[in-house]
């Protein structure tokens, strides 16, 4: 059997406890960006979620501790923005953020669908705030993800892409109220909707096709 690349290794262990952080987070009714731009300490949270990461996946952990030298170093670099700011991210490819009540997996039902909202580097911050803003009062749809600055071969340009997605495509004055909201946030440019079942079977725009379901 072929031993397991430590730096793909440590790119899971990094996936599953930010992943946990924003879920116990959560629980608390706390999000990590209001932690970090509110300048509030957290690092007892940090801790807490640490040691249960340790319990639930020692493998990870070890692989985790292999990156970061101690929690400091990891309370620093969120602290600096990783996962909070799209261009300071350099983990994860993606930031994700639910809207309340809104469980997770729900982005990847079948039903769901996202507006895309393309973004030069340079704006993808300010922009990807209003959006996280909105979402977490529930203004938006079930939830929202922002592509980082952590380099992925499946981009196809430099452009950065927020997704912000609703419940169910088939639900038009929803889909078209998510994007009145995108309008009165500033996303007055047209933009296209795409459907889960069109993001799972593989189907991707290109010349002479178009896979967006909506276009406002």
């Amino acid at each position: 059997m072929d031993e397991a690349d430590p730096e793909a290794l440590t790119d899971v262990a990094y996936g599953i406890f930010e992943h946990l952080l924003n879920r116990s987070l959560r629980a608390q009714d706390k999000y990590l960006y209001a932690l970090v731009e509110g300048g509030i300490d957290f690092r007892a949270d940090l801790m807490a979620i640490l040691e249960k990461f340790r319990e639930e996946y020692p493998q990870l952990a070890q692989a985790l501790s292999q990156r970061f030298s101690d929690p400091e170093t990891i309370y620093t670099m969120l602290c600096s923005g990783e996962g909070v700011i799209p261009t300071k991210t350099t983990q994860m490819y993606w930031i994700v953020l639910d809207a309340p009540g809104s469980a997770p997996e729900a982005i990847e039902d079948e039903n769901a669908g996202k507006w895309l909202i393309f973004q030069d580097p340079d704006q993808v911050d300010a922009a990807w705030k209003k959006v996280r803003n909105a979402t977490a009062a529930g203004e938006l749809g079930i939830s929202a993800k922002v592509s980082t600055a952590k380099p992925n071969p499946d981009s196809r340009d430099n452009r950065k892409v927020i997704y912000v997605y609703t419940r169910d495509w088939a639900d038009e004055p929803d889909v078209m109220r998510v994007r009145e909201k995108l309008r009165e946030l500033g996303f007055v440019d047209r933009i296209g909707y795409k459907r889960n079942l069109e993001t799972f079977a593989g189907e991707y725009a290109k010349k002479g096709k178009r896979v967006t379901y909506y276009a406002a």
